[in-house]
């Protein structure tokens, strides 16, 4: 594919505390950035997330007496799996990864702010009720297809795309240019889920 004007580089979480020795590490995490940033230099529009939780997060195990990361509790909004505390607003593990190229980013959306509800999705926050507003947002600048990298495939990007997919965007997820977490089985179940609903898997050799 050649990149458009109606295309979009959605760059997803390339966060440190999601690369290894960050306090909720995505194996070989660091790895995404070179291809990202060469990616980047490819398309008119470049947008990306970041992970923003207020210290009171309802997904941090610790602020849950009893419970330890990667348990599941069950929340008003369903289940919800509890994480080590990670990317608390202003703290230097929510920062964007060193050496990822941010200037030509035209949106920075910042999720998971409500401490209520947890958010892996770049459109629309885990109650699936409270929207970002980043589809209406592409919308009024014409984009019609979305391009998804970043960390972690098997959640923030693969929510990502198939919230993308059901707002009526073209989606594809570059492969090389993400990395999984894999819980149980959740990286081969994300690719399945993505492909069924129609988002296509790219590489960046096959972007122009």
């Amino acid at each position: 594919m050649t990149p458009g004007a109606s295309d979009l580089l959605l760059v997803i979480d390339v966060q440190v505390d999601f690369l290894p020795g960050g306090a909720l590490p995505v194996p070989e995490g660091d790895a995404v950035i070179d291809p990202i940033n060469a990616l980047q230099s490819r398309f008119r529009t470049v947008a990306l997330t970041q992970d923003w939780h207020p210290a009171d997060h309802i997904s941090f195990a610790d602020n849950h007496a009893g419970k330890v990361p990667f348990e599941t509790v069950t929340l008003p909004y369903g289940a919800q799996v509890l994480w080590p505390r990670h990317c608390v607003q202003g703290s230097p593990g929510a920062g964007f990864a060193p050496g990822l190229a941010t200037d030509r980013a035209a949106l920075v959306i910042r999720k998971g702010l409500d401490p209520r509800v947890d958010s892996y999705s770049a459109f629309l926050e885990a109650d699936l009720t409270t929207r970002t507003g980043l589809a209406g947002a592409l919308r009024e600048r014409g984009i019609t297809r979305l391009v998804l990298c970043g960390l972690a495939t098997d959640f923030c990007v693969a929510w990502s795309a198939l919230d993308a997919r059901e707002a009526g965007f073209d989606t594809l997820v570059v492969a090389d240019a993400v990395r999984g977490i894999d819980v149980g089985g959740s990286l081969a179940n994300a690719w399945t889920r993505m492909e069924a609903a129609g988002v296509r898997r790219i590489t960046t050799s096959e972007i122009g």
